[in-house]
């Protein structure tokens, strides 16, 4: 059933947590703990430990969890069928983060399912369709370029804050319209959101998004100007103005979701290019390739996984699911799927063309894709050209932090100069 954003009513959904909280029709042979996310053997080598998962777990099983409890989907068919389905698996509720349940609000357009997601969709297409995002592509590659030229006759950084955060932040948050003095305030934000595993500190987080954020939307409605927010604020679909929780909850999702997910990505992926000087030349070899090259590296590299809540009684993979049951689609462990990607923990440019679950598919793919990508593109195309040569500064422990975006927060590299 449709829902109206416009009057949000916060879903009747249980969050589950622990053991004693599995729900009676989940057989006990399907219910493990893994420790996704934040457990210590994930944190020692997250990706590594999702591509065992197809060794070690069913296809589906049932996560317990002190985040929340929920069915687990691994493979790539599964994935798909869930992602395109969303009449049986519903993003209503879904998204992870609190909220105050007498202001509440939808995130928009994440939690929208058809009929209704498309016209959120189609206010700020024009920004981040691939003929939006190429708009960008000379602001972004004068961007890198900078960066890079500031800290190259140092021999070092740590390329997560010198680089990896610095070029994804602060090119969206021209596209939003924010300030850039403020991007260290809103990156300390998105940690405590998006890694503190604690959901009296994400409470907290958000009630400083969303003063925030509400201050800026007022901001804009009085002094218009090109970027999302503003777009958003005075937007009129079908002739039909937002209102005023439409707006906010549009704003507060593309805020979340712009501040992580790149610069987990080109965290993790230096890393593996710091490791691998082989692999370093073959990319600047072939600069004919570089959006194989991407779009390998994304498959490799994932970041992020996708949830849905039951909508109505389902069955997959003959395991029996129930309205009101949280389910996750393990988006790296698909991209790991060996029936779909074999050798999949290994790189290889010239794999035959399959799609790829990085940004997810389906009506509620990621709208940032295209500029993920070519901000992945140019900072590869960029870096090698300065910096062909560097490793890991000797004796550095890549360490990753907890939390539903991959990727580690520090990558202390090293070039000759």
């Amino acid at each position: 059933m449709a829902i109206d954003a416009s009057n949000p009513v916060p879903p009747n959904h249980q969050r589950l947590v622990g053991r004693d909280q599995v729900p009676a029709h989940v057989p006990e042979a399907l219910v493990f703990e893994t420790g996704l996310s934040f457990g210590r053997e994930f944190l020692r080598a997250p990706h590594d430990f999702m591509a065992a998962l197809h060794d070690r777990m069913p296809p589906v099983y049932y996560d317990i969890s002190p985040m929340g409890n929920a069915w687990h989907a691994l493979r790539h068919e599964d994935a798909l069928y869930i992602l395109r389905h969303p009449e049986f698996f519903s993003n209503e509720g879904a998204p992870p983060f609190p909220r105050d349940p007498d202001d509440y609000f939808y995130f928009i357009p994440i939690e929208i399912d058809p009929p209704h997601h498309r016209k959120y969709r189609n206010i700020v297409d024009p920004l981040f369709c691939p003929q939006g995002v190429l708009k960008l592509e000379k602001l972004i590659r004068h961007r890198a370029i900078s960066l890079i030229e500031e800290v190259h006759p140092e021999g070092q950084c740590d390329f997560a804050t010198g680089f990896g955060r610095t070029l994804p932040v602060s090119v969206f948050l021209d596209i939003m319209g924010l300030p850039q003095d403020m991007r260290d305030t809103f990156v300390t934000w998105a940690v405590d959101l998006l890694h503190s595993h604690d959901r009296a500190i994400m409470a907290e987080t958000m009630k400083s998004i969303t003063a925030y954020l509400r201050q800026v939307i007022e901001e804009k409605k009085a002094r218009p100007d090109d970027g999302a927010i503003s777009l958003i604020a005075h937007a009129a679909p079908d002739g039909q103005p937002l209102s005023d929780k439409e707006i906010f909850g549009f704003v507060v999702f593309l805020f979340i979701g712009g501040l992580d997910t790149v610069f987990a990505t080109l965290n993790n992926i230096w890393v593996w290019l710091a490791q691998n000087p082989d692999r370093r030349r073959e990319i600047i070899e072939r600069p004919g390739d570089i959006d194989k090259v991407v779009e390998e590296l994304l498959r490799r590299w994932s970041v992020v996984y996708s949830g849905r809540m039951i909508a109505q009684d389902t069955e997959l993979r003959g395991v029996q699911m129930k309205r009101g049951d949280r389910i996750t689609c393990i988006l790296p462990a698909a991209n790991f799927d060996p029936t779909v990607f074999p050798d999949p923990l290994t790189v290889d440019f010239d794999r035959p063309r399959k799609p790829i679950l990085a940004f997810t598919l389906g009506v509620h793919s990621c709208m940032g894709a295209h500029l993920a990508r070519l901000e992945i593109k140019i900072a590869l195309q960029e870096w090698l050209k300065r910096i062909p040569y560097f490793t890991l500064q000797p004796g550095a422990a890549i360490t990753y932090p907890p939390g539903g975006v991959i990727g580690p927060h520090h990558v202390p590299i090293v070039w000759p100069v």
